[in-house]
């Protein structure tokens, strides 16, 4: 993989130059050090790549002359990640990770018992931060999707929009008994339907976990109950240990339909 990557919206798909904007041009100039002539591979964040040369080296508007253009595809299955805000950077490392998975799109919850609420600028400027974190993210491992970082929501507002049909399977990850590991979910999805799910949503707690009256809104909203493993895992760990796991079996069930 190139040294450099950017982030850039061209005007259109078959420009012949690109023109960086501001803040990534001072990243790319004053931060990594690129100079005239090196090769940059810029991304759209839905798919499209060109292969650049660095022609123009201004701080304020970098400009590349395109090489070669590439779309990659999708992966073939959209995994949502439904997090209760944790203390501290937390979401920061979240996004992060949930990036490098693949996640396609981060909603950030506020639960009954979170201990973060975030209202009106400070709730913006946090949204913001997580983007520009998914973007990091994106570049350092080459995902040249970036996923849709949501406003913040209240958890009964995801329960009522996922049950609304667009996602095909809606889990939850639990510590309470009954709650099963997601291999068996799958099959008994794939028997009913034919095929293994193209769209899952994850619902991951906050410290000391959801309310049981939560739990039993999201399992009448048709939530189910995954457990991950039987030891208390941090919220940021649990959340990549999800997504893991559901990428995982994703991959080889998805490619297996084909």
């Amino acid at each position: 993989m190139p040294d450099f990557r950017v982030h850039c919206l061209p005007a259109a798909k078959d420009s012949a130059e690109l023109t960086l904007s501001p803040e990534e041009s001072h990243h790319l100039i004053s931060v990594n050090r690129a100079r005239i002539g090196d090769r940059v591979i810029a991304f759209d964040g839905r798919g499209t790549e060109w292969t650049s040369e660095l022609i123009g080296d201004r701080r304020q508007g970098a400009v590349l002359r395109v090489l070669a253009t590439h779309t990659r595809p999708p992966l073939p299955y959209a995994l949502t990640l439904a997090q209760a805000l944790p203390k501290g950077p937390a979401m920061d490392a979240i996004v992060r990770k949930a990036t490098e998975i693949g996640a396609d799109r981060i909603v950030p919850l506020e639960t009954e018992r979170t201990q973060v609420h975030l209202d009106g600028e400070r709730s913006d400027r946090k949204v913001d931060k997580w983007r520009i974190a998914a973007l990091e993210a994106a570049k350092q491992c080459g995902n040249p999707f970036l996923p849709e970082i949501a406003p913040v929501q209240r958890l009964n507002d995801f329960i009522a929009g996922a049950g609304a049909g667009h996602v095909e399977l809606k889990l939850i990850a639990s510590l309470q008994p009954g709650a099963t590991s997601l291999m068996p979910v799958l099959a008994d999805f794939r028997a009913r339907h034919g095929h293994a799910p193209h769209s899952v949503a994850w619902l991951i707690g906050p410290e000391g976990d959801f309310t049981p009256d939560e739990v039993s809104r999201a399992l009448a909203a048709g939530f189910v109950p995954i457990t991950l493993g039987p030891l208390v895992l941090r919220c940021e760990t649990a959340a990549v240990y999800a997504l893991s796991v559901a990428s995982y079996e994703l991959s080889d069930q998805v490619t297996g339909d084909r």
